[in-house]
């Protein structure tokens, strides 16, 4: 399927929809998520999107590159240390653990994919692992022709989650060798208004179905104690940290810290992981062959990832004016943000949201618009904005998915849109 194909799937292609019934038994497959389809539906109305979307094999696989050039480079230890530089002091903490559930962030631009973000606590991926699962093509040449991206060319929700509990399991044993992991925390604050808690309760029950203890807890439970972390009387072994504090500074956080500075407990992803891939000022050095090649990076790797990734720039507030004038063209994110909070397109930026941007770090990215899914809504037809999430864990991609949106940012507001999978030609 060429990209042109593609496009006209995007545009045309309604026939893939949600088999509901089996979205909803695969999400409440045991009795400790029973009713979580319907509490989706009831209070996460736009989490799922009513329709896939379609991705050509080279896309998909230029993603892949980029992904891979950007684990080259860093693999560079000058390269790291000047990322580090500008991190907080935690962050150069390195315990072993690589970091789950990195989330690089695809725009499909007119010349092909360009790498827009990186997260580090990406969330989704179980949810859209189910979604992927529960699809169904009313006609038998889409199905014929397209094949849902799971994990390492293994289709099937059976097979992520295995290689999810493996990438857990990996994690656990680069921080403590053959020691028995019994417990993870997944934590975040306030886990039962976050939007995603329904996926926190799927970790839980994957966890629990692999044979380890599991819960769900605010980091403000959590105390740290004769060399352990705990909640309440039981010992904590491992933490899946969905936290925003990407440094663990508030006091929230205390308990948290105070453990993995000790390293009393396994976090992952943690703030080294953060400050090597997810703080917004990487990509400035990322996207630039010349400073890359500098550093030592191979040329091939420093070209994949200027072509890849829109140019980058830090603001400096003395330059304000100079902004301002150009500001049309570029992107403002601010340098510690997540989820879109507080980042603005240049041509919809007013004065005062203008002033916010100076007044705290941000960077600027060229804009690439992003690419386009016609979806029915009541009758009329509407065009979301898409992009592309490549869940990654040691350099290699597990899952793609999308998100569509109406808006500047990605969101979970939009009739139709939310979480869609990806479909491309099989292999």
């Amino acid at each position: 399927m060429g990209d042109s194909v593609a496009d006209q799937l995007n545009a045309s292609c309604r026939c893939i929809t949600v088999d509901r019934d089996a979205l909803a038994e695969r999400l409440e497959a045991r009795a400790d998520t029973a009713g979580l389809y319907a509490s989706i539906c009831a209070n996460q109305p736009n989490l799922f999107a009513t329709l896939p979307v379609f991705v050509s094999r080279a896309h998909v696989e230029a993603m892949r590159a980029v992904v891979e050039a950007v684990e080259r480079a860093l693999a560079v230890a000058e390269v790291r240390d000047v990322l580090l530089a500008a991190a907080p002091e935690i962050a150069r903490i390195d315990h072993g653990p690589r970091g789950v559930f990195l989330g690089y962030d695809f725009h499909l631009g007119p010349d092909g994919p360009r790498l827009i973000e990186i997260n580090t606590n990406a969330g989704g991926a179980l949810l859209n692992a189910a979604l992927g699962a529960a699809q169904k093509a009313c006609c038998d040449e889409v199905d014929l022709l397209m094949s849902s991206m799971l994990a390492s060319g293994s289709p099937g929700l059976d097979a992520f989650e295995d290689e999810v509990v493996a990438m857990f399991r990996s994690e656990w044993r680069l921080a403590r060798g053959d020691a028995a992991l019994a417990r993870i925390a997944i934590v975040d604050d306030e886990p039962e208004a976050q939007y995603l808690h329904p996926e926190f309760l799927l970790f839980r029950r994957l966890f629990e179905r692999a044979g380890l203890a599991a819960v769900v807890a605010d980091p403000r439970a959590l105390r740290h104690a004769h060399g352990r972390l705990w909640l309440g009387d039981a010992p904590i072994d491992l933490v899946y940290n969905r936290l925003t504090d990407f440094a663990l500074t508030t006091d929230a956080s205390a308990a948290l810290r105070a453990a993995y500075v000790a390293n009393d407990v396994v976090v992952t992803p943690h703030p080294r992981a953060h400050a090597l891939y997810a703080d917004k000022r990487n990509l400035a050095l990322l996207g630039d062959a010349a400073r890359l090649r500098a550093l030592g990076v191979d040329a091939d790797t420093a070209r994949t990832l200027e072509a890849g990734i829109p140019r980058t720039e830090l603001v400096d507030p003395a330059d304000g004016d100079a902004w301002w004038a150009r500001r049309k063209q570029w992107f403002f994110k601010p340098v510690d943000g997540y989820g879109g909070k507080a980042a603005y397109r240049g041509d919809k930026l007013t004065r005062g949201a203008w002033q916010q941007v100076l007044e705290r770090p941000y960077v600027a990215q060229s804009i690439v618009p992003p690419s386009e899914r016609t979806i029915e809504v009541g009758g009329a037809l509407r065009q979301l904005k898409l992009d592309l999430r490549n869940y990654v864990y040691d350099g290699r991609v597990q899952l793609v998915a999308a998100r569509l949106y109406q808006g500047q940012t990605t969101n979970f507001r939009t009739t139709g849109g939310g979480f869609a999978p990806v479909f491309t030609e099989a292999t």
